[in-house]
Parts: structure tokens; C-alpha cells; sequence
């Protein structure tokens, strides 16, 4: 089978599951052409996907392919965000970058967020009562809450948490944007780091960024633009999945009002459901880019030496191979071992944040809004142009 599909295009999601299971059955390494003729690889069924995001045959730092950026290139708005950031180096860097941070997201230091987590999701939950008739739930709730929590840990003031939403989603959704609106909220980005760092040697707080800020000062813990790098991968990486865990996950619910009655009536069954979603419509639908570091022969393929290579996260987490009705809900599943947050050395470092949120986030929701429905079709629901991510436009949500 050769397979013409763009998943590049921004149509791609309205057929992509389907597209998946004719992968997984028949070109589990799945070829297409990139700008300049090189080649790239989407891998779909589960056991690849595992090998594959923790083999060290597939690279992550772009300059072994490519070579060095260019000394101008280095110190370019896009250079201080992107080429130095954790998810896109390979040992020791991302050894010592993810040592450095680790301690502030292991499940311990999370779970002393929860208290805090419950007054925002409570405080959002109430300006809700107040809405007329129909509202969408990622603006009034999906985002709030994990932008909110991730904006107090690094210490960004509440004044500017709406900017992230716009710098956000312009940078995640590059592909799709003019190159001006994408280079202009880069700009704007790094602009606004420039203030913040400057802010915090200046007037150290109790926050993320100013430790970050002082292992700088200390060394060569962080190098460059880490700095930079690692504060946009926070913000980003710190509410984008949440975000798409809540809105996917009310969705996937709302698709099986089955299972969204059985879980109101136990909301112990929290903890099994949340895995569930994450499976189900996973927020990541893509692993970041690696390149293979030699030849590689895959099910009767040849990936080249320098090739890019990408998985499928959502197919790998409906293979039938691994998952017993992968396409139905099933909020009491177990064992369940998706991969939702990647795998090996780049396993999400937010996974405990983005559970404990979730867990709260419907729990309280639930609780609220026991009658909670649709307003309107699901059918008509839109996800967004997003490559790597997985999470729709809007949910018009009744209270009922």
C-alpha cells in the first residue's frame, strides 16, 4: 500500500484514525518527501513506536544532520527559543538539563500543588454559574487552569497569562502560519523573556525562573540560550497539554455518554479514566523530529542515515496489537500502557502536573455541572492546525 495522505494538512485530522489502522496494517513505516527532496518516516504500530523513542539510533540534535547554525543564526530570536531546548538535544545535554529541573516536577513536589490547583479550578468553576446559556470550556476552563498554575510556578505575573495564548498557539502551529505573524510573536516572546529574566536578577522571588536564573549564575549548568529555551518549554509544554487532556477528554466523554454517567456516578474511577482520555485522544499526536543515525530496515523498508523520523503517538495508542477494542472508551481500563507522554529519556517531565490538573479538573467539573452536555453537534467541532498536538478549537458546552 502506498498512502498519499498530507499529514502536514490541516484536513488531515478528519479521516486520521482510519488513516492510522490502514498503516498500522499494511505500511507500519510509512514514507514522504520533505522540502528538498530528503525523505522522512512516520512510524505507526505500538512496538515501533516504543523502539523507536528509546533507541539511540534515532538523534534529536539537528546539527548532527545539518551541521552547526551559523553564528548569526545562533543569536536569532528563533535560535534562543528552539535550538537549544530540551526536547531537541541528545545526552549529555539533555542529561544535564533534565537533572537540573527534575526535582521541581517529581509526583512529591507536585501533589504540595494540589490545594492550590483546587481554589483555581474552584474560583473558575464559579464565574462559570454566572454564564448564560452556552459556553465554550476550553476558554472558560481548559486553559485557564493549567496556564494559571504553570504561570504562578515559573512566577510570571497574572497580568500577562493572556499572552501566552496567542504566542502559544501562533508558535505550536508554525506550519500554518504566514511567516510574519509567526516571526512577530517570536519576537514578542523572546522580548518578553528578556523583561522577565531581567526583572528576576534584579528582584529574586520564590519562583521557578529565579532558580533557574541562579544555576545559570553558578556555571555551566545552563549554557547559551538555554535560559530561554528551558522557560519557553515550560510555559508551553506547561499548559498546552492540560489543555488538550481537559477539552479531549470532556469530548471523548461527551462520544460515550455511557461511560461519562458511569464515571459521575464513581469519580473514584478518576484515575483509571484520566489514562483512558490520555489514550484515547492523546493531547500529543506526534513525537518531535529525529533523524536516524544509520541505515535502519523496518518492515522491509530502508530508513537512510540522516532520514527524519516521526511517530505516531495516537496510533501507537490504538494498535490493536496492544489495546483490546483500542477504539472504544473504556474509563475502567487497565493495565493501560500508552504513551501519551513519550517514552525513555524524553518522557514528558509535566506528566505528574498534567495528571494531578486533570484529575482535579474533573472531579470539580463534574461535581459542578453534573448535567453538563454538548451545545450543539460534536460532529461539528473542529480540532486545530496543530502538527505535533491534538486539541480542538472550541467546546460549546450547557450546564443544563
Amino acid at each position: 500500500m502506498e498512502t498519499e495522505t498530507n499529514i502536514f494538512s490541516p484536513d488531515f485530522r478528519k479521516n486520521d484514525y482510519e488513516f492510522y489502522k490502514r498503516l498500522r496494517a499494511d505500511e507500519p513505516a510509512h514514507s514522504f518527501s520533505l522540502q528538498g527532496g530528503r525523505t522522512g518516516w512516520l512510524i505507526s504500530r505500538y512496538d515501533d513506536v516504543l523502539e523507536l523513542l528509546k533507541s539511540s539510533n534515532f538523534i534529536k540534535d539537528q546539527s548532527k544532520v545539518f551541521g552547526p547554525i551559523s553564528s548569526a543564526d545562533a543569536h536569532s530570536n528563533e535560535a534562543k527559543l528552539f535550538h537549544n531546548m530540551m526536547l531537541n538535544v541528545d545526552p549529555p545535554d539533555h542529561t544535564r538539563l533534565r537533572r537540573l529541573i527534575q526535582p521541581s516536577f517529581n509526583p512529591k513536589e507536585m501533589l504540595k500543588l494540589a490545594p492550590r490547583i483546587e481554589q483555581i479550578a474552584d474560583s473558575l468553576l464559579k464565574d462559570m454559574e454566572h454564564i448564560e446559556g452556552s459556553f465554550d470550556l476550553i476558554d472558560a476552563f481548559a486553559f485557564p487552569l493549567p496556564i494559571i498554575v504553570i504561570s504562578e510556578l515559573l512566577g510570571v505575573p497574572a497580568e500577562d497569562r493572556h499572552k501566552f495564548r496567542k504566542w502559544s498557539n501562533t508558535i505550536v502551529s508554525a506550519s500554518e502560519n504566514e511567516h510574519n505573524e509567526f516571526a512577530e510573536d517570536v519576537k514578542a516572546f523572546v522580548e518578553y523573556l528578556d523583561y522577565l529574566i531581567k526583572e528576576r536578577r534584579e528582584n529574586p522571588q520564590n519562583d521557578l525562573i529565579t532558580g533557574l536564573i541562579h544555576a545559570e549564575e553558578e556555571g555551566d549548568k545552563l549554557q547559551g540560550n538555554e535560559l530561554y529555551s528551558m522557560i519557553f518549554l515550560l510555559i508551553i509544554a506547561g499548559h498546552e497539554t492540560t489543555v488538550n487532556l481537559i477539552g479531549n477528554g470532556m469530548y471523548a466523554l461527551f462520544e460515550h455518554p455511557k461511560q461519562l454517567e458511569l464515571l459521575k456516578n464513581d469519580l473514584s474511577l478518576t484515575e483509571t479514566a484520566i489514562e483512558e482520555m490520555l489514550r484515547f485522544y492523546s493531547p500529543v499526536d506526534f513525537s518531535t523530529a529525529r533523524w536516524a543515525d544509520e541505515d535502519i530496515v523496518l518492515h522491509g523498508k530502508t530508513i537512510q542515515k540522516g532520514d527524519l523520523v516521526i511517530a505516531s503517538i495516537s496510533s501507537a495508542n490504538r494498535d490493536e496489537r496492544k489495546f483490546e477494542n483500542p477504539h472504544l472508551l473504556d474509563i475502567t481500563r487497565k493495565p493501560n500502557p500508552h504513551m501519551a507522554f513519550g517514552y525513555g529519556i524524553h518522557f514528558c517531565l509535566g506528566a505528574p502536573l498534567a495528571r494531578l490538573e486533570g484529575s482535579i479538573a474533573f472531579r470539580k467539573l463534574l461535581r459542578a455541572f453534573p448535567h453538563i452536555t454538548p451545545a450543539g453537534s460534536l460532529s461539528d467541532l473542529e480540532w486545530r492546525s496543530v502538527f505535533l498536538l491534538r486539541g480542538l478549537k472550541e467546546l460549546p458546552v450547557l450546564r443544563a
